[in-house]
């Protein structure tokens, strides 16, 4: 099997190996591939000064950069066509970049690959009340398709924290979730259809204003596949009729495992909250100075229940969780009296990620999933881990569906602790796959955990993941160097035999 050199990039001011081999003449002809895609875009929607590419260097996990090639922002499905047919010409690795907010490195560019931005893509093309759907461009935040239904009492269903900036096209290509995933799905409970391009610079289109389509699930297939596979223009997305009303809780607790212990025995009764949402003690004192929402700050752990319906409802659900609860021994129980309050609940819980950005120089964002019933073990056991290794973590994460977010706090002008921080969060996300769970529930593998793969996935099991790959991008041109451990640097067609 070929190896590649390798490719030395900065992160955090030491030098990492992140796989890759230049294409053999890309780069000697960088001035001609800019030229060539100036013919098929308007000459502003091509980037090739070094001062212009420099914001497309990384993306949420900053601590890769890399000045691509070039940057390519076509406006329509035909114009994405038109570069992935040019680039599979000439040979060009292309990476797909929406918001940038990745946060394994999904978007992170190499010197030489096209990335291919599809921020300019935003419009709306369609909404269908009757059929409770919209149909947008890849470029559309997630934000921004609950607000163009909202005055008609709709909204889209999932809600990662990122909303505000986050793309759909991104959000399908990691199968993001959110706080309302656990009673609405992820990403991948709310697609309809999709339009595609595929490397070749062919247009498919898969799935349609039906419920299910006939043959195989290619919309399973593409969802989640991480710009692998093919570039996501046009997404037909499921919209929901709002709920009569909403109504959240906030419940404390002494102690991390206890917290978690409840969580499951809420889940484990058949209630399905709205949301169900996890905070510790270091977060709930970082989200309390940021959004002065109320938060118990004598307290080891918090949860955030929202439920939703009538008023009757409401109370009805409302009564039966602070039943649960109760069993528990918390230190404190409150409900939201007023929609404000709920607001000001959500907004600490929203801005989780840049408060505790506020109480430490630097922080890792993990991402792993659990068994709600193995919580309160592995809770227990992440906080053995940061005694043991000496650094802070903070947790935050989707309690109710076990989508763990430790936040590993460390100084990254200290080599050491940056040492620290890495093998913490390693341990972290090969603990989920110990207790049944596995590497990723939302951000993907991208560059951060493709290593670990080995660690969930067998030899024959990772072959087939890869000849998947294969089938669409016989050349391994799309976003290279993601999901993939670094071994894997050529097709399966080719090192299998």
């Amino acid at each position: 099997m070929a190896h590649g050199r390798g490719k030395r990039l900065s992160r955090w001011g030491w030098e990492v190996i992140v796989q890759h081999e230049p294409k053999p003449g890309v780069l000697a002809r960088r001035d001609a591939i800019i030229a060539g895609l100036r013919r098929l875009l308007p000459e502003d929607n091509v980037i090739g000064d070094a001062l212009r590419l420099k914001p497309y260097e990384t993306d949420g996990l900053s601590a890769y950069r890399q000045i691509p090639l070039a940057v390519a922002l076509p406006e329509t499905t035909e114009q994405v066509a038109a570069v992935m047919a040019y680039c599979h010409r000439e040979g060009v690795r292309v990476v797909p970049r929406g918001a940038g907010t990745s946060l394994s490195g999904g978007a992170l560019p190499l010197e030489d690959a096209v990335v291919l931005g599809l921020m300019k893509m935003s419009r709306i093309l369609e909404i269908d009340y009757a059929d409770r759907l919209a149909v947008v461009q890849a470029g559309v935040t997630n934000i921004g398709i609950t607000n163009a239904v909202s005055a008609n009492e709709f909204f889209y269903a999932p809600d990662p924290s990122s909303q505000l900036a986050c793309m759909i096209g991104g959000n399908v290509m990691m199968n993001s979730g959110g706080a309302h995933c656990l009673r609405y799905g992820v990403t991948a409970n709310n697609l309809l259809g999709l339009k595609l391009v595929t490397v070749e610079g062919e247009i498919l289109e898969i799935g349609g204003a039906y419920c299910d389509a006939a043959g195989y699930d290619w919309l399973g297939l593409i969802t989640g596949s991480e710009g692998q596979l093919a570039i996501v223009t046009e997404v037909t997305v499921r919209i929901l009729r709002s709920p009569e009303g909403q109504r959240a809780m906030l419940a404390a607790f002494d102690s991390i495992p206890v917290a978690g212990a409840c969580v499951d025995a809420i889940i484990s009764s058949g209630i399905i909250p709205v949301a169900l949402e996890f905070m510790d003690k270091p977060c709930i004192h970082a989200c309390e100075d940021f959004a002065h929402a109320g938060y118990p700050l004598d307290a080891e752990a918090m949860l955030i229940i929202e439920v939703e319906g009538s008023v009757v409802e409401q109370d009805d659900l409302l009564s039966r969780i602070r039943e649960i609860c109760a069993q528990f021994n918390p230190i404190s129980m409150k409900v939201s009296q007023s929609a404000e309050e709920s607001l000001a609940i959500w907004k600490g819980r929203k801005g989780a990620f840049g408060a505790v950005g506020r109480i430490s120089p630097d922080y890792l964002c993990m991402d792993g999933t659990i068994p709600t019933s193995r919580l309160p073990e592995v809770l227990g056991r992440i906080t053995e881990m940061s005694h043991e290794c000496g650094l802070g973590v903070a947790n935050v994460f989707h309690a109710g569906d076990g989508n763990l977010h430790p936040l590993i706090m460390f100084d990254a002008n200290d080599p050491e602790s940056f040492r620290k921080a890495e093998k913490f969060g390693g341990d972290i996300l090969k603990l989920c796959v110990d207790v049944g769970g596995c590497l990723t529930g939302e951000h993907g593998v991208g560059v951060e955990k493709r290593d670990l793969m080995t660690y969930q996935f067998n030899p024959i099991e990772l072959n087939q993941q890869r000849r998947v790959k294969s089938a669409f991008d016989p050349q391994w041109l799309l976003n290279p160097s993601k999901v993939f451990p670094l071994e894997d640097t050529t097709p399966p067609a080719m090192a299998a035999e």
